[in-house]
C-alpha cells in the first residue's frame, strides 16, 4: 500500500508499506480523507514537541471500515472516524475518566505512525459511527473536538466573554464551541485575513488584531470594562501565551490548548490578585467527539466553512510546504485518497 513518510523536518518521501492485518481488538480502515492540522505542519517544520522522525503523519481522518474485531454495532463498509488517542486504560488518568491525558498515551501520527496511508489499523474501541456524515465532515470532527474539549474544560457559561487567541483551525473550532455554549466570542490573531474570516464566515462581532497598539484597551471596551472571564490560547506561541495573562478578568479561567517547548512566565501578584485559574486542555474525549457530531448533524456547525484547500494524496509531497505560507490563506487543507 501507499504511504507518505516525514523522513526529517522539511522532507517527505512516498514509500510502499505492508497493509495491516487484522489483530484481536483492532479494526482496519480504508482511509478516504486526511485533514492537515497544526501538529502536522509543526512536525514538518521541526517545531513539534515530543516528536521523533521518521513518522507517518495524519490524525484527522475518515474512511471506510474494512474489517474489525470486537466492534459490536459496526458493519463492514460503513463510513467511520475514530479517536486518534490510544490510551492504556489502567493508569491514574484513565482510571479517573481522563483517557485524553493517559500517562502512556500514543497519539496517532505523533507518537505512532498515522493515517497518510491507504489502510490503517486502530483499536476497535476508538471507532465512531459516521451517522450519515460525509468523509469530509468526519475528518473535521477531531479538530473541532479539540475546541469543544477546551470550552468544556473552561466551563463556559452563556453570556460570558470568551477571548480565543489564535484563529487557526483549532482556534476557529474553539470559537464555534464557545458560540454554541452561548458565549460572546472575541477572536484575536496577528493575521488580518483570518480575522476577516472570523467576521465573514463565523459571523463573530468582536475581533482584535494582536499587533495593534492597544489590544488591552480594545478588549476592555468590548467587555464594557470587565475583561474576558475566559481566555483560551490556540496559538502555541510562547509570546502570545505569556502576553494573554493581561487580558484576564478577575476570577477568570485561562486555558492553554496550544503547545510549545518554552517556559511560561507571568506576574504572580497580577495572577494572584485575580484569583485566576490556569489549566491546560489536551486532546479530547468521546464526549467531545459526540458533541461535535451532534452539532454537525443539527447544522450548528457548517463544515464547508473550514476546507479551503484540497489535494490528492499523490500531490501532498509537492504542495505541503505551501500550506505553511500565511499568504496562501489556508484554513484547512484536506487530502483526498
Amino acid at each position: 500500500m501507499r504511504s507518505l513518510v516525514c523522513i526529517r523536518p522539511g522532507s517527505f518521501e512516498y514509500k510502499e508499506a505492508k497493509a495491516p492485518v487484522l489483530l484481536p481488538g483492532q479494526a482496519i480502515i480504508r482511509i478516504r480523507r486526511i485533514g492537515i492540522c497544526g501538529t502536522d505542519l509543526h512536525a514538518f517544520e521541526g517545531t513539534q514537541p515530543y516528536f521523533e522522525y521518521p513518522r507517518i503523519l495524519g490524525h484527522e481522518l475518515s474512511g471506510d471500515l474494512i474489517d474489525f474485531d470486537e466492534a459490536p454495532g459496526f458493519v463492514p463498509g460503513e463510513a467511520v472516524t475514530f479517536l486518534p488517542y490510544f490510551n492504556c486504560g489502567h493508569c491514574i488518568a484513565c482510571r479517573s475518566g481522563k483517557p485524553n491525558c493517559c500517562v502512556t498515551i500514543k497519539v496517532c501520527g505523533v507518537h505512532v505512525n498515522g493515517g497518510m496511508v491507504d489502510y490503517l489499523s486502530v483499536p476497535s474501541s476508538t471507532l465512531l459511527h459516521g451517522d450519515g456524515l460525509s468523509h469530509d465532515e468526519l475528518a473535521l470532527i477531531e479538530p473541532l473536538a479539540i475546541g469543544a474539549h477546551a470550552v468544556r474544560r473552561a466551563a463556559v457559561q452563556e453570556g460570558e466573554f470568551v477571548l480565543v487567541v489564535g484563529a487557526g483551525p483549532i482556534g476557529l473550532g474553539t470559537m464555534e464551541a464557545a458560540r454554541i455554549a452561548g458565549a460572546q466570542v472575541i477572536a484575536m490573531d496577528i493575521n488580518q485575513g483570518r480575522l476577516q474570516f472570523c467576521r465573514d464566515r463565523l459571523h463573530l462581532l468582536h475581533t482584535v488584531h494582536a499587533g495593534s497598539a492597544d489590544t488591552t484597551g480594545q478588549i476592555r471596551e468590548i467587555t464594557r470594562g470587565d475583561m474576558p472571564t475566559v481566555v483560551i490560547d490556540a496559538t502555541g506561541n510562547l509570546a502570545a501565551i505569556n502576553n494573554a495573562f493581561q487580558y484576564m478578568a478577575h476570577g477568570a479561567r485561562y486555558v492553554l490548548v496550544g503547545l510549545q517547548k518554552g517556559e511560561i512566565v507571568f506576574s504572580h501578584p497580577e495572577f494572584h490578585k485575580r484569583e485566576a485559574t490556569l489549566m491546560s486542555s489536551r486532546n479530547a474525549t468521546r464526549i467531545d467527539f459526540e458533541k461535535v457530531i451532534d452539532s454537525l448533524k443539527t447544522g450548528k456547525i457548517d463544515p464547508t466553512t473550514y476546507i479551503t484547500h484540497r489535494a490528492p494524496f499523490e500531490r501532498v509531497k509537492d504542495e505541503f510546504e505551501s500550506w505553511l505560507d500565511p499568504a496562501n490563506g489556508v484554513i484547512k487543507a484536506m487530502v483526498e485518497m
